[in-house]
């Protein structure tokens, strides 16, 4: 018999989505939105994050997350220079992402698959990340109020 736990983060269509925001609250805001959405649609929903200001899971119990490592070091983490942050993460990324993706993929079972890759439009490498496993990706572009391009 399922716990309770697993059967809130299991999706009733047998449908996971992986969803990857970029670690800023004017996009990982606008991808918990889609997410609980799409939670309420009967998918279920699995939430990659890096160290760098990470959503707390006990908020969102119907949600799976999953730690992609940032490589920040913690003077690296603390700088306000946003730009420089985010030039980091792309260049530390690339290979967590990849990897973690690939373990869900070969952790899952036939009847739960990975449907798609919802991530941030300035991931942009988990276009060939998708590609390799053959999942489709969509990109969610958010504005905020840091909108360098």
């Amino acid at each position: 018999m399922e716990n309770p736990s697993t059967a809130n983060r299991q999706g009733r269509n047998g449908c996971r989505l992986v969803l990857f925001p970029l670690p800023f609250q004017g996009h990982i805001n606008p991808m918990i939105q889609l997410a609980k959405i799409l939670h309420s649609r009967g998918f279920s929903i699995s939430i990659f994050h890096t160290r760098y200001n990470f959503p707390d899971p006990s908020n969102y119990p119907h949600f799976t997350f999953h730690l992609i490592s940032d490589g920040l070091s913690e003077l690296e983490a603390s700088t306000l220079d946003a730009l420089r942050i985010i030039k980091l993460l792309l260049a530390n990324c690339v290979e967590p992402f990849e990897q973690c993706l690939a373990q869900i993929l070969s952790s899952d079972d036939s009847n739960y698959r990975v449907g798609c890759v919802v991530s941030d439009a300035l991931w942009y490498f988990t276009q060939a990340a998708a590609d390799k496993f053959k999942i489709p990706r969509i990109v969610l572009r958010t504005s905020s109020i840091f909108v360098p391009f």
